[in-house]
């Protein structure tokens, strides 16, 4: 095995479970990834990576610092590590390793407290500096992990800070898709035919949410008893060849199949087809997709990508079937044999809620600022990075959003 690779895992176990050792060879190979992706970024953009000021997105630059400055705040900068979640975010912390260069990491970087549009007009420390301060935080998280004690609590923050890095990858990765921008990256692969379309959940008591042990994020505890009917759901996502007909049939243009908020987005955007997709005007039928830079012939055995929930919704309309809800979702793709997931994150019908019993973890605002009624999502994506996957984990996007790998799978009325 290579050095630089990570141990094999037990499928579900991976990061959440991960020991020192693992933890240590996954937080370089994490960080490699990042910094492959700032230089496509730098390439394109130049050192400054400049871009226009979006709500989808954070100024690249600022991104990387706040990768580091996360990982200090939580770690190198926190006298109650070894807490893990029992810390108390409001403890003072010591100094930020920026000071030295004359920058005030915390009111650059501090997510919680810099205004999302802010981020564009920040004095940032050039991307040479950022890089350094970087380095350094990377190195001195390592030379903790190498003392901390080998159990959930002691190992608690540097999962954190782990999975934090491999949120903002994949967010670069949008943004890469968004601007257009040539990242070097080939993501998905072609879907295997499944034997059947739908499989089959009888009736059961499902106990959903997360119960340890490891690591789990806040908002999955509170496992709780949930009663669901028999069910009968997609053995994958939603394909392109089952979603194109929706727009053929003049679904776009129709509000019967949309709810108020859907047909208000649709009309408010001009929408008549996903994002990324057009119809091919030089070959006069077919569809043809953007990815990055370049657009391709669209592969109608893929799954239907950078849908909103409310084109999730339409569509199931349309088809006369339905979302999944969460607990449905979660239920079959640990129960069902052939249930696959994992190409595109997927809508749900639940909304983001607490579980019974909520209890913030110390990164206060990860969860509880979002409990607004927006969909939780399933799964993962072909730009999600490998230690993210979990049949438990929530993701959780307003429901316009449709430039993530968003898909959908859908369950019979």
């Amino acid at each position: 095995m290579s050095p630089n690779a990570l141990p094999p895992h037990p499928p579900l176990a991976d990061a959440r479970r991960a020991d020192k050792a693992w933890l240590a060879v996954a937080l370089k190979d994490t960080r490699r990834r990042t910094l492959r992706l700032v230089k496509f970024f730098a390439a394109a953009l130049g050192p400054a990576m400049p871009v226009a000021l979006s709500p989808e997105f954070n100024p690249p630059l600022w991104e990387l610092g706040h990768i580091g400055w996360f990982a200090d705040w939580w770690i190198a900068r926190n006298p109650q590590r070894a807490r893990g979640v029992q810390a108390d975010p409001t403890t003072p912390r010591f100094a930020a390793r920026q000071a030295a260069h004359g920058f005030d990491a915390d009111a650059l970087y501090n997510s919680s407290e810099v205004p999302h549009d802010s981020r564009w007009h920040l004095p940032l420390p050039s991307l040479e500096q950022t890089r350094k301060h970087l380095s350094e935080s990377l190195t001195q998280t390592l030379d903790l992990l190498a003392m901390a004690q080998d159990d959930d609590q002691g190992l608690y923050f540097f999962r954190l800070a782990l999975f934090h890095e491999a949120m903002h990858i994949e967010a670069a990765v949008v943004t890469a898709q968004a601007l257009g921008m040539p990242i070097g990256a080939a993501l998905g692969t072609v879907p295997k035919t499944p034997k059947q379309l739908s499989l089959r959940m009888p009736a059961t008591t499902w106990m959903q949410g997360y119960q340890g042990p490891g690591f789990g994020f806040d908002n999955e505890f509170g496992a709780h008893p949930v009663e669901l009917a028999a069910f009968d759901i997609d053995t994958q996502a939603v394909s392109w060849g089952r979603f194109l007909p929706f727009i053929d049939a003049g679904g776009y243009e129709n509000p019967e199949f949309w709810s108020p908020q859907g047909w208000a987005w649709r009309q408010a955007t001009d929408a008549h087809a996903p994002r990324y997709l057009q119809r091919d005007v030089q070959s006069g039928s077919g569809w043809k997709l953007q990815r990055f830079e370049q657009w391709f012939p669209l592969d109608m055995r893929k799954p239907a990508c950078h849908l909103s929930a409310f084109e999730a919704q339409a569509w199931c309309r349309w088809a006369g079937r339905r979302l999944p809800t969460e607990a449905e979702w979660e239920c079959a793709a640990l129960s069902l044999p052939g249930f696959d997931w994992g190409r595109v994150w997927e809508w749900t019908d639940s909304p983001f809620a607490p579980y019974p019993g909520f209890n913030a973890h110390p990164y206060r605002d990860y969860s509880q600022p979002w409990f607004d009624g927006r969909p939780v999502l399933r799964g993962a994506s072909t730009a999600s990075q490998p230690c993210m996957r979990h049949p438990r984990y929530r993701n959780f996007f307003p429901a316009a959003r449709n430039d993530i790998w968003s898909g959908f799978r859908s369950v019979a009325l």
